[in-house]
Parts: structure tokens; sequence; C-alpha cells
């Protein structure tokens, strides 16, 4: 046995750390946090100084076990979790559950794992960071005191099976916002002007614009008319050197951003990929809130940018960090290795790292310098003068290795061309030639709705979360159905457009796509229906500034500056006596809405939030005939739904037609939209319109079902037509009834007979009687024998 162990949060981790030490270290994983708050409603002793109760999960004890073993065996163990509250919090864990003794135990921390940081950590051992623990202890026993006391109101007074979070809930209440100004959004309709020029006479070289818009179609027109026969001269040139500085170095949150604009990986996706490259030693540690390069990192950055490039291309700068709870001892995140450009792996992991490489060393480059020429252009018959800018490269400095991305509310993206614009030779004074002039009605726009990547900058900003948090939060948001991420088709808009041309003045109208969205959050109607329900009773937990104060305590608490149960019952208190109050006097959220009444009937038409969601209602339950219900389509919400929209939906069931003879009904079921033939049920693709689709496409929805079907089935059995041998999505298996059975392995499925199907489901049955098989729902039986579950057909509401 070694003499040392030293213990890692992930196996991968432990692999690429094993390389580095000697003979005298074995290096195990826990797998990340080894005991968590127990399960039930008993976890915190609010009475008691808020006191802990901790379980070791099941999938948890094997590994406790040999580790246990392991430590008793060892003269030293090295803890060497994360260098952030979770990783200290880990090793805190680690301690307790091992009954390490605390002059036997070291903890350890590096932000690369590489051989010189390793080794440099072993000589440089410390204590556990208590001030760490307790804000990591503070975080989870708040959020786990704010959602077990929210979530049950949630079940009695929105919807049964709900829950919410503390940051969860205030990221759901930036996008409802976000969605109500653009859905109050009121466009405004101005024109501007574009000029195209030649300076030869010929081909046209230059364009111009006027700054200014025009508010109506006939001052656009009557500016135009005055172009007809007008002079255009350049009246000014002004020539400026121009400079751009590079960004500083990633944190968490601007990864987050730049993976999503430059590879379109989502938040989650991005942190996966960056933990790979951290444990295999590949990049620093991928959560960090500081832009702080050291100077080993600094030294090494100007010798690769020398050595590729030339002296000229290094400028040394040092970024200082703007969030207040920022470490500067901790780094940004850079390559281990700025010599390596590139990195093999699998694509995501070479062109993620590429990004950091690229934005690493750019940090550590020159500037690049730009000629920017301003000029403007007067007209003879108007007092008004049309502008045009260039831009001109000079030294390309840092662009020659990277090109910042902006969000769509920013400026536009550099697209890195040499020139960003080119501007022909002028001099002032010079006579330029009109080849054509337009004025084209545009719109002004509302904010851009979310992306994952900006509402992390959101966030950031507003100080909420801290970089561990910012993926899990808005995973959490989207698993819980409280916002939707998706690509939604924009709509058509008509426009104006004046185009003076030959000395002539014509109008004409174009067709504009508008509103197309591309990955965007939005809020779904549960969403916004439980924001409204915590802003009006629960304003603190919801409330940005208070959130972020939240945040401010925990920092201060991982200082050693705040005392954390001190901090816990002064939120505490207050928030569970709310949570009484509400519990008997708030009344129960639909977000129902009146839209108007029903033209045939006369009867109130109503659109809210029922068990399966949104739905629109005619008549009321207390009525003598039963009210009717629809579902609303995807892309509708509660809120913008109209009268004419919510009647739409009722045409459903509707017939499409008749094939083999049987009518093909359309309707939406608590599964989604289907077709109904001869007692069967298809489901419509989500691509199909319920309430367009025509008699040809559910004639090929059918037959596409019915082939897929087909090449299902690999054997049935005269004996019993419910015992069949089927291909599932992890290979063939024996559904036995409602029984899913595993095919042994080396076994042919074609030449397995009825009476072993049925030997084999009986073996199965009894091994979950006498509880050597777990028991659980049909959906997770099938996942386990890697078998689909059956889908119950979709039925009317």
């Amino acid at each position: 046995m070694a003499k040392n162990l030293l213990i890692v949060e992930s196996p991968a981790k432990a692999k690429t750390i094993e390389g580095y030490l000697g003979n005298d270290f074995l290096v195990k994983s826990s797998f990340g946090h080894i005991r968590d708050l127990a399960k039930g409603d008993d976890a915190i002793d609010v009475k008691n100084n808020f006191e802990q109760k901790y379980e070791v999960p099941a999938d948890k004890k094997a590994i406790v076990s040999e580790l246990k073993k392991l430590a008793k065996e060892a003269e030293m163990v090295w803890l060497a979790s994360d260098e952030d509250r979770e990783g200290e919090a880990i090793s805190w864990h680690l301690l307790e559950t091992l009954n390490l003794k605390e002059d036997k135990t070291k903890r350890i921390v590096f932000h690369e794992i590489t051989k010189p940081a390793i080794l440099n950590a072993i000589e440089n051992p410390r204590a556990i960071d208590y001030g760490l623990v307790h804000a990591q202890q503070a975080r989870r026993v708040l959020d786990r005191l704010v959602g077990f006391e929210l979530s049950p109101i949630l079940w009695k007074k929105v919807k049964p099976s709900l829950s919410a979070g503390r940051v969860q809930s205030v990221a759901v209440r930036l996008i409802v916002e976000r969605e109500r100004e653009i859905n109050q959004f009121k466009a405004v309709a101005q024109f501007k002007i574009t000029a195209l020029f030649s300076t030869d006479g010929k081909k046209a070289n230059l364009k111009a614009e006027l700054p200014e818009r025009f508010k109506t179609a006939e001052e656009a027109e009557k500016f135009l008319k005055d172009c007809v026969e007008a002079n255009f001269n350049v009246n000014s040139l002004e020539v400026k050197p121009a400079k751009r500085t590079p960004s500083a170095p990633f944190t968490t949150s601007t990864l987050q951003q730049e993976a999503s604009r430059k590879l379109g990986f989502s938040v989650s996706r991005t942190m996966q990929v960056a933990q790979r490259l951290y444990e295999a030693g590949k990049i620093t540690y991928m959560r960090t809130d500081s832009v702080n390069l050291s100077d080993t990192a600094l030294s090494s950055a100007e010798k690769e940018i020398r050595k590729a490039y030339g002296d000229n291309y290094h400028h040394l700068r040092k970024y200082k960090t703007k969030s207040a709870g920022a470490q500067e001892a901790h780094e940004a995140i850079r390559p281990t290795y700025f010599e390596d450009h590139t990195i093999e792996g699998e694509a995501a992991e070479r062109r993620l790292y590429e990004l950091i490489w690229k934005r690493a060393i750019a940090s550590q480059m020159s500037d690049a310098a730009f000629e920017r020429t301003n000029v403007k252009i007067g007209v003879s018959t108007r007092k008004e003068e049309l502008q045009a800018q260039g831009e001109v490269l000079k030294f390309d400095g840092f662009l020659k290795v990277y090109f910042e991305s902006h969000d769509e509310e920013e400026e536009e993206e550099i697209n890195g061309d040499e020139n960003s614009s080119l501007l022909p030779p002028l001099t002032q004074g010079q006579l330029l030639n009109l080849q054509e002039m337009t004025a084209a009605e545009r719109f002004t726009r509302p904010s851009a709705r979310y992306t994952e990547a900006s509402l992390v900058k959101k966030l950031e900003e507003l100080g909420i979360g801290r970089p561990s948090t910012y993926a899990p939060t808005i995973s959490t948001i989207q698993k819980r159905g409280y916002v939707i991420k998706e690509d939604r088709e924009g709509k058509p808009r008509d426009y104006r457009v004046f185009t003076l041309k030959d000395k002539s003045v014509t109008a004409a109208k174009a067709t504009e796509t508008t509103g197309a969205e591309k990955s965007k959050l939005f809020p779904s109607d549960i969403g916004a229906v439980v924001n409204d329900f915590l802003v009006l009773h629960f304003k603190n937990i919801v409330d940005y500034s208070f959130t972020a104060s939240v945040e401010k305590e925990f920092d201060e608490i991982a200082h050693g500056m705040k005392e954390w149960t001190e901090m816990i019952r002064s939120f505490y208190n207050p928030f569970h006596e709310g949570v009484k109050e509400t519990l008997e006097t708030a009344e129960r959220a639909t977000g129902e809405r009146e839209l108007g009444n029903d033209p045939e009937t006369g009867k109130k038409i109503s659109v809210r939030i029922g068990r399966y969601g949104p739905f629109v209602q005619i008549g009321d339950n207390d009525d003598e005939n039963k009210p009717r219900y629809a579902s609303l389509r995807s892309g509708q919400m509660i809120e913008t739904i109209t009268l004419e929209e919510a009647l739409e939906l009722f045409k459903l069931p509707k017939k499409v037609g008749a094939f083999e003879e049987k009518e093909m009904t359309v309707a939406i079921g608590r599964f989604g939209p289907y077709i109904r033939h001869n007692n069967a049920f298809y489901s419509l693709p989500k691509e199909d319109d319920p309430h367009t689709v025509s008699e040809a496409r559910a004639i090929e929805i059918i037959l596409e079902k019915r082939e897929k079907d087909a090449n299902k089935i690999v054997k049935t059995f005269a004996e019993d037509e419910e015992v069949k041998i089927l291909n599932g999505r992890w290979g063939p298996y024996i559904a036995f009834g409602k029984q899913n059975v595993k095919i042994p392995k080396g076994t042919e499925p074609t030449e397995l007979t009825y009476e072993m199907c049925k030997e084999l489901a009986e073996k199965d049955a009894a091994a979950e009687k006498a509880g050597t098989k777990k028991k659980m729902p049909a959906k997770k039986v099938a996942a386990k024998a890697k078998v689909p579950a059956k889908k119950a057909p979709a039925k009317k509401k």
C-alpha cells in the first residue's frame, strides 16, 4: 500500500495526476460529493441552529467503504478536490465521513493539472478553509429551505408537482419580464435614406446614409424628390487614427457567452467540455470569475507570441476583475501550455480549446490599429448632409488571432475582413454622381429575447449567482418546464420603399420576415403563472437586488466576515412567516383571462392553466351543459391569445378525409396532436400543424407508422398474440403482454420459442417479486432493460 492517499473529485483527474506522482502516492476519486442533505424534511433542524442531517447515498456507499479502508492504511491523506466552495465542502465531507484525523490529513489546491502545479500544491498544503465550507453550507441550506417551503405552496395554489428555487425563480422572472416587454412593444415606422454614388461616373463605389430618419412617408418622398436635380459634393473629409483593444481572458461567464455565439454550445455543454479539458490537463480551472493571469502564464504567452508572430505583436496587459466577489488569487481560464495552439481529441474539445487559446493569447497581443475616415456629403437642395464611413486596417495586432462576437443588441459582429468598409479615393469639394437613392421603411425593434448566453451575462451584471451556478440554473428552469428554448419562425411584414433613379422617384411595396428566433428562451404559461404568484406573495425571493445581496453575504461568510447561521436566521424567520400567511390567505393562481363570448352560444370564453397545461374553455363549470375545452397550440400563450385564435382551436377534432374506407380525424390530446384512424392513434410530427394537415399528409403519416411498426416486430407467436419479440432502441427484447423482458446475451432472438419466452418472463417476474429485481414504473423498467416503455395512445380532452 502506498504511503499517501490522494483523493480527487473525478476519475479522469485521478488518471492524469497519477502520472505526475511517484509510487508513494495512490490517487483515487470520490466521484464528486460523497454525501448530501437527507431527503426528508428533517434534514435541517431550524430550531437547533440549522443543524444539518447528512446521509451517504446508496450509489456512493461502496466508494466510501473503499476510501475508508484505504485511508486507514495510508500514513497521510491528501484532499485535492476543486479550489472553489463546492470543492472545499467536498473535502470537509470527506474528512467527516471517512473519520480522518486532522494531523494526518492535508488539503491541497491547484488551478491547473500540470506536473509543476501538482508538485507545487504538494509542497504547499493547507488546512480546510471553513469560511468556504460555511459559505457552501449557507447556500445549500438556504436553497433547501426555500425549495422545501415554497414547493408545497405551489402544489396547493398553482398546480401539483411544481417546485421553486431561489436563483432559478429570479432567472425565470427575467425571461417573463422580457417576454412581456416584447409583447407590449409597439413598433414605430421610420424611413431610412441610403444613397449609392460613383466617383468615376461608372460603377457605384460609395455608400452613404442620412443620419436622421423621417417619420412619415411624405417627408421621405419629398427628400428624394428634392434630390432629383441636386448636386452632391464632398463637404468634409476627416481621417483619424483608431485602435481596438483585445478583451480579457475568459471567465466562466464570458466563456459560456462566446462558446454560445461562436460554437453554438449550450451553457451546460460548454461546462461539460471545459471540465474534460481541465481534467485532461489542457486548461486551467473552468469555474472562475477572475480575469487575472499568473506571472508564469504572462511569461509563457509572451514567449509564444514573439516566436509565432513577432516582437511587435506582444503587449503585456494585466487585467483587473470588476466583480466584487472575485478572487484575484485565482486565474482566468487559459491553456496550460501556450505553445499548444491546438490539441487532439473530440471535435467539441478541439473547438473549445482553440477558442480559449485564442482569447487568452490575444489578451497579451498588441492593439489593432485603424485609419478611420468620416465623409460628409452635401446636398445642394437640402440642408441635411449624408455621411459615409470607412475603416482601413493598418496593423492587425490581436485580430491576427481572435475576433470577438457580440449579442444582437450590441454592435455588429466584427467580420474579420481587413477593411470593414473601404472607401474610394476622395477629395474635399469633389462632385459625386448619384446612381440610386432609396427611402426604405424601417421599424423600431424591442429588446431581444434572452439566449442562454445573454441570460448568463444579465445574471452576472445583476450580481446573481456565481460561476458554479449559471449552468445548473439555466438547465433547471428548462427541465422544470418554466422556460422553453426553441426556434420560432418569423412573420411576413410589408414595408414601403421609395427609389430615386434616373431622375425619377417611384414607390413600391416589399415584404420582409420579422420576429424569427433562433435558440431563444421563452417563458411557458406555467412559468409565467408561477412567477406572478411569487412576485405577489414572495417579492424578496424574486427581487434582483435582494438576491444579489444574498450572494454578497455568502461572499462575506467565505471571507470569515459573517457567521453563516445568523445570516440564515435573518432570512428564514420572515420568509417562514410569509409562507404560513400565504398558505392561509392566497387565492389559487391559474392565470385565467376572459377573452370574450362565443358568437354561436353567447357563452363566456376563457383561458387558464389546467392539470395538463394551458387550455381555452367555452362556458362555465356550473353550466347545465358541460363546458367545451381545447388545448393551446405550440407558441400560443395565455397572456397573448386572442378570441379569434381561441375560436380556431375549437375546430378540432376535425375530419381530414378517409383512408381504406375509414375516416381520419385530427385532434389534440394529452400527449399532443394525433390522427385517429380505425381505432388506432398516430402522433403528428412536430413540424405538422393539426389545424392545416391535409388528407394526403395524414395518409403518409399512417403509412410511415405502419412501416416502422412492421420493422419493429421480429417474431410473433400463434399461442398468444400479446407475446412478441420486438426491436427496441437498444436491441431486441420480449414484450410479454405488459411485461418487458430482456433477452439473455448470446441468445438469437429468432430462435426463441413461445415456451422459452414464457419461461424468461416467469423468471423475470419471480426475481421482481423476491426483491432481487428492483420494482419500478414501466418506463423505468424499460430503460433498465434497454427497451422503450409502451406509450399510452393520445386521447381527446
